[in-house]
């Protein structure tokens, strides 16, 4: 063979390799973590983790399984078809050996057969049901049990046993009752580090109760009487809603941003997805496809009449003005749900405007997880709510906002030009 040869050789190996590597390098989003508290004596935890695998063409995921907990796995499923998955424990040789480059050898992990392999660009959702039993995480104090974590996870609820009331808790967290009565604990985790958790309760000599009848107030105060408490107010737990959304802006003369939403439905018998187009703004080049198959969908824009005629319906009057982008799929079969993505440009001259040089952007969020990118060669220089900022792999400046609280923020953002 000649060097020509030897060399042209050695560099497809190098490739491989390379290749091999940076699909070995797991990823992952939209992680949630709920914990229920057992019984004190055990000093045992139910963990329910959903994750979305994000690394195209991988055909595992792994869990590590934290080291001084003993661990039992109930069950692992695909969230997708609602499916049992086939999952093993396995040591870190063993797991690198299939594929997870960054495995430790003195690290136990669930290995989960895929469904299917993540399409590109794509995710594998999967939920996780296992039992912990750490006495250094969760204990007893005289009368009071304590839950004391360090979660990397960003969204996570725990849930007290049953007949115990919360005493203290040291990071700001939502507080609920459960179907059951029992009382949960969730929090959306804004900084970039682990939350050192720690929940402190005691038992109840009284019975924790049930409200009889609940009354409905919109979550975003719509039509609230601000004068009055608002009796039997439900409101959804911040933490667990998975719905994400990034925008892009465009060069603010166009008044244009292009963004992805990401969306899971999961009511049985449900056919579409139907996102009304606020006033003022026009939507365009509306595509979708579903993240967990890579299935592009069928997506129109309709208008007006158009939308009663398809026998459509929105919770508001449907006027000649109105526009909703129409995204239709195969129905949800018992059991299943479906991961969406939806991208459209939308254009805004009234709240995404050029202002005396400046960039201003002024739009409220209701979502609880929400990024914005600035364009090529601006420069931020005020944002009103607090973010976490950035720049991407295309060196554009990024703020992402996360809003725990079940209420809208108006986020106003200006940026100047660069040299």
């Amino acid at each position: 063979m000649s060097i020509k040869q030897t060399s042209t050789a050695a560099y497809f190996v190098f490739l491989l390799l390379f290749s091999f590597c940076l699909q070995a390098q797991q990823t992952q989003t939209d992680s949630y973590t709920q914990y229920e508290l057992l019984a004190p004596d055990t000093q045992s935890f139910r963990i329910v983790y959903d994750v979305s695998g994000t690394t195209s063409g991988a055909k595992y995921y792994w869990n590590t399984l934290r080291k001084g907990s003993e661990h039992t796995i109930n069950k692992v499923w695909d969230l997708f078809s609602g499916k049992t998955l086939v999952w093993e424990i396995v040591d870190g040789k063993t797991a690198a050996q299939n594929g997870l480059a960054t495995a430790s050898e003195d690290t136990d992990y669930l290995q989960v057969t895929l469904a299917r392999p993540i399409p590109n660009n794509g995710q594998a959702r999967i939920r996780i049901d296992k039992t912990y039993k750490d006495p250094a995480s969760y204990f007893s104090e005289d009368n009071t049990i304590v839950f004391s974590r360090s979660l990397g996870i960003k969204r996570n609820s725990i849930i007290l046993p049953s007949g115990y009331e919360l005493t203290h808790c040291n990071y700001p967290s939502q507080v609920q009752l459960t179907a059951d009565a029992r009382i949960k604990v969730s929090f959306l985790n804004r900084g970039a580090l682990a939350v050192p958790l720690a929940i402190k309760a005691t038992k109840l000599t009284s019975k924790i109760e049930l409200p009889q009848e609940e009354s409905y107030v919109p979550t975003n105060g719509s039509g609230r009487d601000a004068s009055k408490a608002r009796l039997g107010w439900q409101f959804n737990e911040r933490a667990f809603q998975d719905r994400d959304i990034v925008y892009f802006l465009q060069q603010p003369e166009t008044h244009s941003f292009l963004l992805y939403h990401d969306y899971t439905e999961t009511r049985p018998g449900m056919d579409r997805y139907i996102n009304v187009v606020r006033p003022g703004s026009k939507a365009s080049k509306p595509s979708a496809v579903i993240l967990d198959t890579g299935e592009e969908l069928k997506v129109e824009t309709l208008k007006g009449e158009e939308i009663s005629n398809r026998g459509i319906t929105i919770n508001s009057e449907i006027t000649p003005e109105t526009e909703v982008v129409a995204i239709w799929y195969d129905p949800l079969k018992e059991g299943e749900t479906k991961r969406l993505r939806i991208t459209e440009t939308y254009t805004d001259p009234n709240r995404y405007v050029v202002y005396k040089n400046q960039l201003v952007w002024d739009r409220s969020f209701g979502r609880n997880r929400n990024t914005v990118v600035l364009p090529s060669g601006w420069f931020l220089t005020t944002s009103s709510i607090p973010a976490i900022i950035s720049q991407n792999e295309d060196g554009l400046t990024t703020l992402r906002f996360v809003n725990d609280r079940p209420d809208l923020i108006d986020v106003y953002i200006k940026a100047q030009r660069k040299n």
